[in-house]
């Protein structure tokens, strides 16, 4: 029976969006990266590429006095001092603070904070009011990454250049930082004292409470959790993994923690429903494009300019887009979710998208 293939709602409020994956239907039971699909893709996307490719580099063009570098440094540097403070150093249970900031500190690009503080400033909202919650994403961030590393998940003994916290504190300290961690973050979210006096005192507690049920609802088994579920049933099977469903797993597992850190930005920025839902979409589609990118890096660096394993995917057989696409139609689908991304600033005011249109850009050039 052919279907057309929608976005999981991770909410039963959220629109259905357009298919974003090479082929907007898929025979249940058949490959979904036959020749025969593939061949219709290519004809029907093969005239839109450059276009897709020269709408990106245009929008891009718009902001080219733009300071990336020095904006997410900036914003790497608060969000960093922010997550410093928020964990105790030293105080009992030592060992369990000491394996929560290892692993929250040890580095990372901080992308998820930065889009969620981003967000904010394009509704109009002071950049201060999103910091709690921007380090509360950072915070369930990295809690996937030591669960995920841990032995019964993806067992990879390397992160951001270190060696992943179960390797230093052991298995059992490494589940419980990562569940402190996560408790620790709706904690942080929720606490009067971690805002700014600014705030609107009428609206702000409601944002703030929708934030968290956005946050909760997007890491859940609605969420991260059910695409990290499908991936470990996936991860060495005999079966051929439709693309639609490697689509599902990292809409899931990837792309709705970046969904809810640009979405609990424009929330407690104030957004409208309107601006809300297009940052959403804008959110997905960043979301998808972050894995596959992810992909490719994982079969074309190193270890050393990864700072994880590389080729992990490949020798634990797990259904990447390049294993069903290859590499040039892996990176013309990212083209294709860039472009998708920058549409959705489309409406919004130039200066105040910047960020989230280099955020975007980043993500699809990254190299590590």
């Amino acid at each position: 029976m052919a279907m057309a293939f929608h976005f999981h709602p991770l909410a039963a409020t959220r629109v259905h969006l357009s298919p974003l994956r090479p082929g907007a239907a898929a025979v249940a039971g058949a490959p979904s990266h036959s020749s025969v699909s593939l061949a219709a893709h290519n004809h029907h996307h093969r005239r839109r590429f450059a276009a897709i490719v020269a709408t990106a580099a245009a929008s891009a063009s718009v902001t080219t006095e733009f300071d990336f570098k020095g904006y997410i440094g900036e914003r790497a540097v608060a969000v960093n001092r922010a997550l410093d403070a928020a964990i105790p150093a030293g105080e009992p249970p030592a060992t369990l603070h000491d394996a929560m900031r290892y692993a929250l500190l040890a580095g990372g690009k901080r992308v998820r904070p930065a889009l969620c503080l981003a967000a904010c400033g394009v509704v109009g909202g002071p950049e201060a009011w999103a910091m709690p919650a921007a380090a509360a994403v950072e915070m369930v961030h990295t809690m996937s990454l030591v669960h995920d590393d841990l032995p019964c998940m993806d067992d990879d003994d390397l992160r951001r250049g270190k060696p992943t916290c179960h390797v230093v504190y052991g298995e059992p300290i490494a589940v419980l930082a990562g569940d402190a961690l996560l408790s620790l973050s709706f904690q942080h979210m929720a606490s009067v004292g971690n805002y700014p006096p600014d705030v609107d005192p009428e609206k702000h507690p409601a944002r703030v409470v929708r934030a968290i049920g956005e946050l909760a609802r997007c890491i859940g088994s609605e969420g991260l959790v059910a695409g990290q579920v499908v991936d470990l049933e996936m991860t060495g099977t005999s079966e051929t993994v439709p693309l639609e469903r490697l689509e599902y797993i990292h809409l899931h597992k990837t792309a709705a923690l970046l969904e809810a850190s640009v979405v609990i930005g424009a929330i407690i920025g104030g957004g409208t429903e309107e601006q809300i839902e297009r940052l959403r979409k804008y959110a997905r589609s960043i979301g998808l494009l972050f894995q596959v990118v992810d992909d490719i890096l994982d079969v074309t660096k190193s270890s050393e300019e990864l700072g994880k394993t590389a080729g992990k995917d490949l020798a634990s057989d797990k259904t990447t887009y390049p294993k069903l696409l290859g590499l040039d139609k892996s990176r013309e689908f990212a083209e294709k979710l860039l472009s998708d991304a920058t549409e959705q600033l489309a409406g919004f005011n130039k200066e105040k998208a910047a960020p989230l249109l280099h955020l975007a850009n980043y993500i699809a050039h990254r190299q590590n």
